[in-house]
Order: structure tokens, then sequence, then C-alpha cells
């Protein structure tokens, strides 16, 4: 991003905005080129002095003259943040970019009065240090020039994806959003149980984080499916094969595919519920 960018709002200065507004910045957008709305002061205080970007108390302050708006508040507050964000916006009708879980587009839109180009973003907490996954869906009232402008935004915190229907946030959310847990639990495990083989818990933490790093770093720098590196590692009548052996008796896949399922499901009843 450069100073020729669009305008950015960020409604709402948490976690996942703060991190946004830190990849912007580090990837060459101005500060001057972003705004954001926080209601807690200590917040606004915050974002001033890490990022030098104009901050305000209430969003539709933050709002004007805002090319791009990233709707980055709680999902039980977004439908009243749209109702007032949308006479203030109605004339320009920047770019929404949501990245509340749940929420469907045409709620969005509803909300805000009707017409207005959104996407739908569905980032993870690695976005924090860069490495995050973010699925996106456009509305059709997005052009391609706006798609562009949402998938950098998101590109600044790690990879994004597209994909074809809405309805398949929910399998993005059970796989990107939610899946980072999956991998801290498998952390967790291993420690605990390389510990209950005697070694130091600081020894088993460093060894575990470290090869979950590895094999990320595999899986994403060798192009390699996941299988052919699996194979590469496990030598016939070894080691691995005896812990892959023990993980295909206690059925492994068809638990973690009822993991994924039940945080479909989940995701599917929260949307229905907004």
């Amino acid at each position: 991003m450069s100073h020729t960018d669009p305008a950015v709002a960020f409604v709402g200065g948490g976690n996942m905005a703060h991190s946004l507004i830190g990849a912007m910045t580090r990837t060459g957008t101005a500060p001057a080129r972003i705004q954001v709305a926080e209601p807690d002061a200590a917040r606004r205080a915050q974002l001033a002095r890490d990022f030098g970007v104009a901050v305000h108390a209430e969003a539709v302050d933050a709002v004007a003259g805002a090319d791009l708006v990233v709707l980055a508040v709680k999902p039980q507050v977004l439908g009243a943040v749209c109702a007032a964000l949308g006479p203030r916006i109605a004339a320009r009708r920047p770019l929404l970019v949501s990245i509340a879980a749940g929420v469907r587009i045409d709620q969005i839109d509803t909300w805000l009065g009707g017409g207005f180009p959104i996407v739908r973003a569905m980032p993870n907490t690695p976005a924090l240090i860069g490495a995050g996954a973010t699925g996106l869906i456009a509305n059709a009232a997005a052009t391609a020039d706006q798609r562009a402008q949402a998938e950098a935004l998101l590109t600044a915190a790690g990879r994004t994806a597209w994909i074809a229907r809405e309805d398949l946030m929910d399998a993005v959310t059970a796989l990107s959003g939610s899946g980072p847990a999956y991998f801290f639990l498998l952390v967790e495990a291993l420690e605990d149980a390389a510990v209950a083989h005697g070694l130091p818990r600081e020894t088993a933490r460093a060894l575990a984080t470290q090869t979950c790093l590895g094999a990320g770093r595999m899986l994403v720098e060798s192009g390699e499916p996941p299988a052919t590196l699996r194979e590469r590692v496990t030598s016939p009548g070894g080691t691995t094969q005896a812990a892959l052996e023990a993980f295909a008796a206690g059925d492994f896949r068809r638990l973690v595919g009822q993991a994924v399922e039940a945080a479909v499901q989940r995701g599917r009843a929260l949307s229905a519920a907004h």
C-alpha cells in the first residue's frame, strides 16, 4: 500500500483491528490515511501512540471521507453500529469489509440501508503476527477494484483465499478461523506426553513448538502435499510409523472430521441468531 491507497476507517479498535493497522503501516500505508473509532479511551490512546493514526470515540466521526470501512466490532453490536453509520455514508457508499463472525452480507446491507459494496472476511488470530489466513466473499455490488482493495488489506496480515459462496464461510471458520486452537491443543498434548516420559516442561515445550513451526514452514515453503511430507518422515517399522498407527487406532481422522463438523454447525447457529 502507498499514499495513493484508499482512506480507511476502522470501526472498532480491538486486537484484530490493531493487527491489521500494524500490518498496513508496516507495508507502507501512511498513518494519515487511517481513522479509527474505538469507545475505550485507553485503547484509543494506545492506537494513536503505536501507529500515529487519528482516533475517535464515535464511529460516525471516523467514517467521514473513508473509501473503505472495516467493521471490526462484536457481532452482537454490529446491527446497531450499521444502523447508525448508514445515513452518514449513504452518499459516498464506501466499500465495507466486515470481520464479524457469523453475520451475513445481506444482514449487514439491510442494516446499512441497502445497496452497499460489502466484503465479508474471516481472519484468524495469527494475523496478529502477520501470519494469518483469511477467507473472503464479496457481494455483487463490490467492483473488481474494491475486491482488490479488500484483498490488499487482509494480505498485509497473511494469506487470503476467495470463496465462491457465502455458506462456505462456515467451513472457513471451522478450518482456519478456529484452526489455530487445534494446533495449540496438539502442542499442549505433545508437551504433556513428553513430560510424562521425563523431559523437563521447558524443554518439551521448546521442542514441541519448534516442531510445529518447522512442519508448518515445510508445508508452506515446499509446496508438497501434506501426505507426501508425512510419508517422507515415516520409515517402515520405525518410530514415526508406530506413532501414526496409534493415531489410526484412535480414529484420528474421524475425530478431526467431527471437530470441524461441530464448528461448522455452531457457525451456522450463530449466523441464524443474528
